[in-house]
């Protein structure tokens, strides 16, 4: 029998209605989602707003309309469905909602693997809602990136593009718990360099002036175009490229196997909405794994709040390339 508080029949929520600008969101009444086997409903109280829902919003990602965006919330369990244990109604959350997104909403609904206890034990409650949910999408990417992906060894040179955006400001301090040497961050601007110094970096420079540095065996990418090449050319022998956007929008930039072969580097792709639902369980280490180096002051997470009602707003602020840190969305 599945365990629940008193629902509603109909939530508030935002919707992508059609594709287009910041302005096409839309605050709606939508049907309140159950959680089927292995799944878990949330109360949300505050959803995380990312450049990964920018995209859904422009149509970069196929995606059926009327669409509720949201790849991450804090909340506390609403009901648990068939086959779900370890969790109990009412307990305070973080959760990952990236697979099949809703988070922008009064209720969402995830796999159990992806859903994170905030309620005692090492944690002993000291994230609040608010930064529990600027968590779970930034923080788990930030150390699956640099340990699954990239495989990164004690003493090893890191490199970041974006370094002061919500992503970039948890890469430079997942580098460090992970035992990196030296760090790096670039930004776009002057005005966010001493943004992303506070996020763990040995060193910010601008994006367009990273000719000259030492090599690193580690660069990350989330920018593209012009960054994406500097950040192949800045590769150490043996060195990894990880690319997890385009936030530039610039077309695709191709790179030659036989370069590859001639140089002893490595690219990797690496997407967090196709890991989770591939490798869940292992998103969800991740995921605690984040959650418990913010609770314990080791990952600093930086946040700034705005109401449901004005998700348009926050996605101007994020296309706007102003940002620094993370927005999350009061529900």
């Amino acid at each position: 029998m599945r365990t629940e508080l008193m629902r509603t029949e109909t939530m508030r929520a935002v919707t992508i209605p059609a594709f287009g600008g910041a302005d096409v969101l839309r605050l709606d009444e939508v049907k309140v989602p159950e959680p089927g086997p292995g799944q878990v409903s949330i109360d949300v109280a505050y959803a995380g707003a990312n450049f990964a829902e920018v995209l859904y919003r422009r149509g970069v990602v196929d995606v059926p309309l009327p669409f509720v965006p949201g790849i991450e919330v804090a909340g506390h369990v609403r009901a648990l469905g068939p086959d779900v244990e370890g969790l109990r109604v009412g307990e305070p959350v973080a959760a990952l909602t990236i697979v099949d997104s809703g988070g922008y909403a009064e209720v969402a609904v995830t796999s159990a693997d992806l859903v994170v206890s905030l309620d005692g034990g090492a944690l002993g409650g000291a994230l609040g809602l608010d930064v529990a949910a600027a968590v779970p999408s930034n923080g788990t990417t930030a150390f699956l990136v640099l340990d699954r992906v990239a495989r990164i060894e004690p003493g090893e040179s890191v490199l970041v593009h974006a370094a002061a955006g919500g992503v970039g400001s948890q890469l430079g301090q997942a580098a460090r718990l992970l035992g990196a040497g030296r760090v790096v961050g670039t930004v776009g601007g002057p005005a966010k360099i001493e943004a992303a110094k506070a996020f763990g970096y040995d060193e910010v420079v601008l994006r367009d002036e990273l000719e000259g540095q030492d090599r690193f065996d580690i660069v990350v990418d989330m920018v593209g175009g012009p960054a994406r090449r500097s950040g192949l050319d800045a590769l150490a022998p043996m060195g990894r490229l990880v690319v997890m956007g385009n936030a530039s929008g610039a077309e695709d930039v191709g790179i030659a196997a036989n370069e590859l072969w001639f140089t002893n580097k490595t690219v990797s792709g690496f997407n967090l909405a196709a890991f989770s639902a591939a490798f869940p369980a292992e998103a969800g280490r991740a995921l605690r794994r984040a959650v418990a180096a913010a609770a314990a002051g080791d990952l600093r997470v930086q946040v700034a709040a705005l109401p449901l009602e004005e998700a348009a707003e926050a996605h101007r602020r994020i296309e706007s390339g102003a940002t620094t840190g993370k927005l999350v969305l009061k529900v």
